[in-house]
This record gives structure tokens, C-alpha cells and sequence, in this order.
């Protein structure tokens, strides 16, 4: 069973397109297992709006943000929006608040657009 959908925004695919292909696939095997558990070692609430995708791969911790969309009563969506690999235990500020602003412009936009 599948409880939500995941959809790569612009940044974030540029983020895993820079990566190797094993990573690459590693990140999307990952993505796939969590759209169907519920394992916080793949997909972690960071605050009140955003989430984050974990895989560590090649020693690599990398990261996705994203946030959920729940307008629409048939899917729920997951909206990765920007990645990082990992240097140290704590996330830096400068990458939440870049998912935070990506996720404002999402809605924005699509607010505009209905």
C-alpha cells in the first residue's frame, strides 16, 4: 500500500541529478520504501512543515527536504524540494529555511492558478 505520493521539484532533482548513478538510484529506492512505511531512518519530520528523506550511502549521509500537500482529497502528495550530502550531526538552518521557502512559493503558486 502506498500512503503518499513523491514529486521532485526543480531544485531537488537538480540536487540528485549532480550525484553519481548509484546514489542516485539508492535515493529513489529510498523514497519508494517510505512512500509505503512508515520508518522515521527514511522519512523524518524536522518541524511543523518539513520532512526529510535520509540516506546514507557510501559513507554519504544525503539529504532531500520536503513537505506534504494535502489539498487534494485523492492523493496525498510529498513535495521534495532541495538536498544536501551531509558534513556534520547538525542540519544547517540556511537548508530548513530554503525548504521553507520553496514550500511558501508552492502554495503561492498554486493558489494563484486555481
Amino acid at each position: 500500500m502506498q500512503f503518499f505520493e513523491t514529486i521532485f521539484l526543480e531544485e531537488a532533482d537538480m540536487f540528485v541529478q549532480t550525484l553519481d548513478k548509484k546514489s542516485q538510484q539508492k535515493i529513489m529506492f529510498n523514497v519508494r520504501i517510505a512512500e509505503q512505511t512508515n520508518d522515521p531512518e527514511l522519512f523524518k519530520k524536522l518541524n511543523e512543515n518539513i520532512w526529510e528523506f535520509r540516506t546514507k550511502f557510501l559513507g554519504k549521509q544525503i539529504r532531500v527536504f520536503a513537505f506534504w500537500d494535502k489539498t487534494n482529497k485523492i492523493e496525498t502528495l510529498v513535495l521534495a524540494t532541495n538536498g544536501f550530502i551531509k558534513k556534520t550531526s547538525k542540519t544547517p538552518k540556511s537548508e530548513i529555511e530554503r525548504a521553507e521557502r520553496i514550500r511558501r512559493e508552492y502554495f503561492s503558486n498554486k493558489k494563484t492558478n486555481d
